[in-house]
């Protein structure tokens, strides 16, 4: 399990990092669907960069009820991501940050991203680093050795865990190695055209002296693939 703090280490890894990236590849795309929307922190800054219309979409109630508070021009809905209430073809960029790692199946969601997603859409996808970030992964500072090193925990067989985002708020975490998503990505009909594998952001890393010293091993991974 994963102590409270995640959700404050997550919010300067998103101001830094997740929503400059976001914003930088969906530029000049006008429908963007946000899947798995949250408070609409994404939505929001992809619709103050210029996108004509901003769709947000997430199945928990009192997620959405902060996100239509804050508004921020987007245009929010219930919904769950294996069950997208978009028309197919119709929407020129999908975004998803961090979402898929918390979704029991990865397939069906999937595939209605590239059924929502117009041919020569983008698809851009940030997860946790499916290698990198496995369950058990850390910073080891062994002073028996004397070394100092990244382990890496269990890879290839699925995983769940929970991640508690702010005290009493737990989440599923599920571990797939990354060649299940890719796998299922194009046999989707999504075409990879870019991957970027950032260096934590300075805000992260000043928090606590061991994130200094992992500073070359990145913790997010980014997607950028087409609608064939």
């Amino acid at each position: 399990m994963v102590a409270g703090p995640v959700h404050r280490r997550r919010r300067c890894e998103y101001e830094e990092q997740i929503l400059p990236i976001v914003e930088g590849y969906v530029e000049g795309f006008g429908r963007v669907l946000d899947v798995g929307t949250g408070e609409g922190q994404v939505a929001r800054r992809v619709a103050a960069a210029g996108a004509r219309s901003v769709i947000g979409l997430d199945p928990t109630i009192a997620q959405l009820r902060v996100a239509v508070a804050r508004s921020g021009g987007v245009t929010y809905g219930r919904a769950a991501a294996e069950r997208l209430p978009v028309a197919t073809g119709s929407i020129d960029a999908v975004v998803a940050c961090l979402v898929f790692e918390h979704l029991p199946d990865h397939e069906a969601p999937l595939r209605e991203v590239a059924r929502v997603l117009r041919p020569g859409g983008r698809f851009v996808w940030c997860l946790n680093h499916p290698l990198l970030q496995t369950p058990g992964s850390g910073w080891i500072d062994d002073q028996i050795l004397e070394e100092q090193y990244w382990r890496v925990g269990p890879y290839l067989h699925d995983d769940v865990s929970l991640e508690e985002l702010e005290p009493g708020v737990l989440l599923p975490f599920v571990h797939r190695p990354l060649g299940r998503y890719v796998n299922t990505m194009i046999e989707s009909g999504l075409v990879l055209t870019r991957m970027d594998e950032p260096a934590p952001p300075p805000g992260f890393l000043a928090r606590a002296p061991e994130y200094e010293a992992a500073a070359s091993i990145p913790r997010l991974l980014v997607l950028v693939a087409e609608r064939q």
